[in-house]
C-alpha cells in the first residue's frame, strides 16, 4: 500500500505542476458548468485552479447550510467552490495524503474567507488516506454531501475507502462524485505502471465491480447522474492500452435505509416544483430520471425514497405509499448487467439505473 501511496505524492507533487503537465485527458475532461458553478469559480485563487486534476463537476445542487466531506481535495479547488454554496453556516471538509496540494489549499484559505466576505473560515483541510478515512479527526454519521473528483481510482483499497465514506454520511445524505471506469479489469502489469496509474487510468475500477463494492457496502441502488468517454490523445499510453475502455462517470450513491435491491413498483408518483438552483424547469437527477416542474411522473420505491427521505423533499409534491406492493417496477430489467456499451459514436455508454 505504502508503494502506491509513494508513487501518487511523487506524480502529484513532482511529475505534475499544472493540469497541461497531465500526459492525457483522463484526469481532466471537459464538462459543462451551471452558472453558478461558473460565477464560483471566478472567485477562486489561481494557484488553486491551476494545480486542479479533475474529471468531472463533483458538486451536486442544493447545498446551502450543508456539512460536505472533499475526497482527495488535493489543492483544495472544489472546496473553495463548494464554500461558496453551502455558505458561511455550512461547513467544508477536504482530505488528502499529498502534503504539495495541502500546502497550496491552506495557503489560501485566508484569501478565499476575505474574497467571500465571511468573518471565519468555514473550510478546513486534513492530511490522511482515504483508506484510513476511520482514523482521522472525522465523525461518523455527520455529513450532508460526500463529494470526490477523480480520486478513488488512485486508492488501492477502494471498497475501503467506499465503506468509511458510508459511515460518514448522515442517513439521508449523498456520495456525488466523478472517477474513471474501465470495460474490464486492468491486469497487474499495467496496474503497477506508475504513469498509467498517476493519469487515473490503470487504477481504474472495472464498472461491474464498482457497482458490486457499492451495494455491499451499504450504498444499495447506485445511480449514474453522467458518463462520457476518455480519449487517452497520448500514441505511447494509447498502445499500452490498446483494447481498454475508459469512461468519466459521475454517479450519485445515497445511504438510505430499506432500498429495495432492484426496483419494485408501490403505485407511487412524485412533481417536481421547481427552485432548484440551475435546473429550475427540469431537474436533472440521473441518466434516467429528468423532473419536468409541474409533472406528475410515475417512479419507482427507490426513487420515491431518494427524493422524499433526502435534502430534495421540499421541491417536490409526493403520491402514494409503501401499503401496496404491484412487483417490480415496469421498466426494470433483472437481467441487464450495469456494463459498458458500444454507443452509435464508436464510445462507450454505461448506465446502472434500472428505472
Amino acid at each position: 500500500m505504502s508503494d502506491v501511496h509513494n508513487e501518487v505524492k511523487d506524480y502529484y507533487s513532482n511529475e505534475l505542476q499544472k493540469s497541461e503537465d497531465l500526459k492525457t485527458n483522463a484526469c481532466c475532461t471537459i464538462v459543462t458548468y451551471p452558472d453558478d458553478i461558473l460565477n464560483a469559480m471566478k472567485n477562486i485563487h489561481e494557484e488553486v485552479a491551476m494545480k486542479y486534476y479533475g474529471c468531472g463537476l463533483t458538486i451536486p445542487t442544493q447545498l446551502k447550510d450543508m456539512k460536505v466531506l472533499d475526497l482527495g481535495s488535493g489543492s483544495g479547488r472544489d472546496c473553495y467552490l463548494l464554500s461558496q454554496l453551502v455558505g458561511e453556516k455550512g461547513e467544508v471538509v477536504g482530505v488528502d495524503m499529498t502534503d504539495a496540494q495541502l500546502d497550496v489549499a491552506n495557503r489560501h484559505i485566508n484569501w478565499h474567507k476575505e474574497k467571500f466576505g465571511y468573518q471565519n473560515s468555514n473550510v478546513r483541510f486534513v492530511k490522511g488516506y482515504l483508506e484510513d478515512l476511520d482514523k482521522l479527526d472525522i465523525p461518523d454519521n455527520y455529513f450532508d454531501i460526500i463529494v470526490s473528483n477523480c480520486v478513488i481510482n488512485l486508492v488501492k483499497d477502494k471498497e475501503k475507502v467506499l465503506s468509511n465514506a458510508f459511515k460518514k454520511l448522515k442517513v439521508g445524505g449523498e456520495m456525488y462524485f466523478s472517477d474513471v471506469y474501465a470495460d474490464r479489469r486492468i491486469p497487474k502489469h499495467l496496474h503497477d505502471d506508475p504513469v498509467l496509474y498517476g493519469e487515473c487510468l490503470s487504477g481504474a475500477l472495472y464498472w461491474n465491480d464498482f457497482i458490486h463494492l457499492s451495494k455491499k457496502v451499504g450504498f444499495t441502488d447506485p445511480r449514474t447522474v453522467e458518463s462520457a468517454p476518455i480519449t487517452i490523445q497520448n500514441k505511447e499510453i494509447e498502445k499500452k492500452l490498446k483494447g481498454y475502455e475508459f469512461r468519466s462517470v459521475t454517479a450519485r450513491l445515497f445511504k438510505l435505509n430499506d432500498l429495495d435491491d432492484i426496483c419494485e413498483d408501490y403505485g407511487q408518483a412524485v412533481k417536481y416544483m421547481g427552485g432548484i438552483s440551475s435546473m429550475e424547469q427540469l431537474f436533472s437527477f440521473d441518466k434516467s430520471h429528468a423532473f419536468e416542474k409541474g409533472r406528475i411522473e410515475r417512479v419507482c420505491g427507490n426513487t420515491y425514497k431518494m427524493l422524499y427521505e433526502t435534502r430534495l423533499n421540499s421541491f417536490f409534491e409526493f403520491y402514494g405509499d409503501f401499503e401496496v406492493h404491484y412487483g417490480q417496477y415496469p421498466s426494470c430489467d433483472t437481467f441487464a448487467k450495469p456494463e459498458f456499451n458500444k454507443d452509435s459514436n464508436g464510445g462507450y455508454s454505461s448506465d446502472n439505473s434500472c428505472c
